[in-house]
């Protein structure tokens, strides 16, 4: 069976040991998915799990539930259920809300390492490129879905990507394998829905091969966008490759194109969402300000700014509380605004000390080894600390004097007073906006 084979490619594909998980809607597709999974598992030993997300938006979704649970009780592989709460209020849609929860849901089931099996299909694919299309979207957006990628840590597959639904609906019936229809699936005020119910048939009615062609033009703009990775790559390179941090004068250099296409590949390195259109657009024009500009684009889950001859790409950050301070013995980890300090500062004569932790409140002075006491503007100013870090920094006094100047993560950004150590145990959480 040709789907079995595809099964057993996929199985063979991933980590020897590694768990398996499918995840499980109770559909068509996932419990085909399943199914084939669960055969191949068992000729090939290897741990299987399914996932099944309540949403929870619509009264059959107890039904689904059940569903999955005797599908998963008949096949002998165990099933977990998250239940995942939906926010559609967030810009983005029930559908694109809906989304972010599922795969919210995957992260907290899903082990790092181990690989995850989605039952998209070819008609999904053809789907997929159409909305793309509609949007305006680039090269990316039309690329769809990839058989395989790498999602924080995880392996997400898909190996049902190049097969046609009415291909499994027939295997699925050889099979008798059972399944629950959605009923939300009918609701054509849901594009998706619409270009399935709608628009397809009537491509398919002129042009037989209508998914099978939109697929392979996915398949192709996914060729593309590698390709453009590979680019985006080499800029980088070019430029010290630095995601984080970009030298204004080649990169103005570079034509427009290439341009957006290392600040969205910048992005997708640092984890951070790639800026709309306009506001990318925004941000290349301000990339010949004067150097002394302070420039700051922002846009949801990400901000640009330009400081000495740079471009720097971040999470958005909110400064330390002016009035925030705290007493610390220099051992014991500190809860702070910005997190849980991990670290150890300590008297060369290694007595117990009251510190107090605050910030920064202007005027400050540090003493430096071999340079007397120094005005803290200007030691953060030659450490290269750009401005909206140093709102950020935790100062350390002993009495009436600053010890040590610590980021977020506690590490000194310039040396401590002479006479003090620091020792850093292991990293804090990360802070947004830590540049």
């Amino acid at each position: 069976m040709l789907l079995q084979t595809l099964i057993d490619d996929a199985l063979a594909e991933t980590p020897p040991g590694r768990a398996v998980w499918v995840a499980l809607s109770g559909g068509l597709d996932s419990s085909l998915l399943l199914t084939l999974a669960a055969d191949a598992c068992r000729r090939h030993p290897r741990p299987l799990h399914a996932l099944h997300v309540h949403h929870g938006l619509q009264s059959a979704a107890d039904d689904f539930e059940r569903h999955c649970r005797q599908l998963c009780a008949q096949l002998g592989v165990p099933l977990s259920v998250e239940r995942a709460s939906v926010a559609p209020d967030g810009g983005q849609g029930l559908e694109g809300a809906a989304r972010e929860a599922r795969y919210a849901a995957f992260a907290r089931r899903v082990g790092e390492g181990e690989t995850l099996w989605l039952a998209q299909h070819r008609d999904d694919q053809a789907e997929t490129f159409l909305l793309a299309a509609l949007r305006g979207s680039g090269v990316r957006g039309l690329a769809g879905m990839p058989p395989r990628r790498l999602w924080q840590g995880r392996e997400l597959q898909r190996p049902l990507l190049g097969v046609a639904r009415a291909e499994l609906e027939a295997a699925a019936r050889q099979l008798a394998v059972s399944w629950v229809e959605d009923p939300s699936n009918d609701d054509i005020a849901l594009d998706r829905n619409r270009l399935r119910h709608a628009l397809m048939p009537a491509l398919e009615a002129r042009w037989p091969q209508a998914a099978a062609s939109l697929a392979r033009s996915a398949h192709l703009a996914g060729e593309a966008e590698a390709l453009l990775g590979e680019l985006a790559a080499l800029d980088l390179a070019t430029l010290g490759g630095c995601a984080e941090r970009l030298p204004l004068a080649p990169l103005v250099a570079l034509s427009a194109p290439r341009q957006r296409l290392l600040l969205r590949h910048c992005c997708q390195t640092l984890g951070l969402p790639p800026p709309p259109a306009a506001r990318l657009a925004t941000l290349l024009e301000q990339l010949d300000s004067r150097r002394d500009a302070e420039v700051r684009v922002a846009w949801s889950g990400g901000e640009a700014r330009c400081w000495r001859d740079a471009l720097y790409l971040l999470a958005p950050s909110t400064p330390l509380p002016e009035s925030w301070q705290a007493d610390w013995d220099g051992r014991l980890p500190l809860d702070t605004p910005l997190g849980r300090l991990i670290c150890t500062l300590t008297h060369e004569r290694d007595e117990e000390v009251a510190l107090q932790v605050s910030a920064r409140r202007g005027g400050e002075r540090l003493a430096q080894p071999q340079r007397g006491r120094r005005d803290l503007k200007r030691l953060l100013q030659e450490a290269g600390v750009p401005p909206w870090r140093r709102r950020r920094l935790l100062v350390v006094w002993l009495g009436e004097q600053v010890v040590a100047v610590l980021d977020e993560m506690g590490r000194a950004v310039v040396p401590c007073a002479p006479g003090w150590s620091l020792t850093l145990h292991q990293p804090g959480p990360a802070a947004p906006g830590s540049g």
